[in-house]
């Protein structure tokens, strides 16, 4: 299971850093506006899908660590104040 999470995380890492290095260039720039929001949901539904997979089947409660539990969490936590801030 640590290569599916290792992707899903990477992939949420990529749509948080996406989201977090967008600038608009004023506040007339809606397409950035609308990058931002895109890439902190996908940051979120990618860490959402890692939670699943990691907290849902038992096995793999008991086979992984508690600490593959830190990354999708702390993706969601940067994805979210950077959506609900917005630029």
């Amino acid at each position: 299971m640590a290569v599916p999470l290792t992707i899903l995380h990477t992939l949420a890492a990529f749509c948080c850093y996406t989201a977090l290095i967008t600038r608009p260039s004023g506040s007339w720039d809606q397409d950035a506006y609308g990058a931002i929001a895109l890439m902190s949901f996908l940051a979120l539904a990618f860490s959402a899908l890692g939670l699943l997979v990691t907290v849902a089947p038992p096995t793999v409660r008991r086979a992984m660590g508690p600490w593959w539990l830190a990354p999708p969490l702390a993706i969601s936590a940067v994805a979210a104040i950077r959506w609900a801030l917005g630029g």
